[in-house]
């Protein structure tokens, strides 16, 4: 039986699929899946559905498109993440890159031009991307894992320092 499987889920059917589809993004292959397919189709179904489905199905993790500049070429660079909402236009955003030993591109991005956009359920919002330092990450890892159950599995494939930034509505000084 698989590990998702036998966990109790007390939300019925939804809440079992959610289950498994986090399950499953936490596997290395799922990670695979996620990284040569889906980050290039969820995109397009996330923004024409305006936020509530994914090529999953519908949405179980909460997710932002954020469109950023890119740290070489100065282009505009568009990814999908799943996110920690936190208030009216401020999110978390976690650069694990699955676990993998490097940081992701975006993470670069966001540090050498930290004004992006993001872009959530239709609404396009304009933030500035902080750094979250060391001292309080511990704070948000609870949460963090609790949004998104993968990201403590992430934690566990790198010994590299995982980048969280917080992206706060620009119109919020």
């Amino acid at each position: 039986m698989p590990a998702w499987a036998g966990r109790r889920c007390s939300t019925g059917p939804v809440g079992a699929y959610k289950q498994f589809i986090n399950w499953l993004s936490a596997t290395k292959a799922g990670g695979w899946l996620v990284r040569s397919t889906a980050a290039h189709v969820d995109p397009w179904i996330y923004r024409r559905t305006k936020g509530r489905f994914t090529m999953a199905g519908p949405l179980t993790i909460p997710q932002l498109v954020l469109t950023t500049t890119g740290a070489k070429s100065g282009q505009p660079r568009t990814i999908q993440l799943g996110c920690l909402p936190d208030g009216e236009d401020r999110w978390y955003v976690v650069a694990s890159n699955f676990g993998q030993e490097h940081h992701p591109a975006w993470s670069y991005n966001l540090l050498a031009h930290p004004e992006a956009t993001v872009e959530q359920a239709g609404h396009t919002v304009a933030v500035v991307a902080t750094l979250v330092p060391d001292e309080d990450k511990d704070a948000l890892w609870p949460r963090l894992d609790e949004v998104v159950p993968q990201f403590t599995t992430y934690r566990t494939r790198t010994d590299r320092n995982i980048r969280i930034f917080a992206l706060k509505g620009s119109s919020h000084g």
